[in-house]
């Protein structure tokens, strides 16, 4: 699986990160822009291994890019596959998702969502 994420490597952008997300955060919903948001700030981390944050530059390259598999301009089914990916990258570096990188996503998702149920993050949570 890893392999297949090369590609999109290079597609990773911090700006075009905030972009999407801001423009897709209402459609993607909570747990999608949270799990992308663990994503990018275990990236940030010093700790995290080269392995790791190609890993996460992929799957979030893979996100941004404007042709995948199912395109994300269908709502809600044009985003199940960045679901996917987005959850394989989170299993395989959960490990280096720790309360400052929680805190750090929950302070985003509070300035997009306003106040929200901490209960709605828990299915992602569960995952790491």
């Amino acid at each position: 699986m890893k392999n297949k994420l090369k590609p999109y490597v290079d597609r990773f952008s911090e700006s075009g990160f905030w972009q999407k997300i801001q423009h897709f955060a209402k459609q993607a919903g909570i747990k999608t822009v949270y799990s992308a948001l663990l994503l990018f700030y275990a990236y940030r981390r010093k700790d995290t291994p080269a392995w790791a944050k190609t890993t996460v530059l992929g799957v979030l390259g893979y996100f941004l890019a404007p042709i995948d598999a199912i395109p994300d301009l269908t709502p809600i089914i044009g985003l199940t596959d960045d679901i996917g990916w987005l959850s394989f990258g989170l299993v395989t570096i959960a490990s280096y998702i720790n309360g400052d990188v929680r805190e750090q996503a929950r302070g985003h998702l509070q300035k997009w969502f306003g106040e929200y149920d901490p209960k709605d993050l828990e299915a992602v949570d569960k995952k790491l």
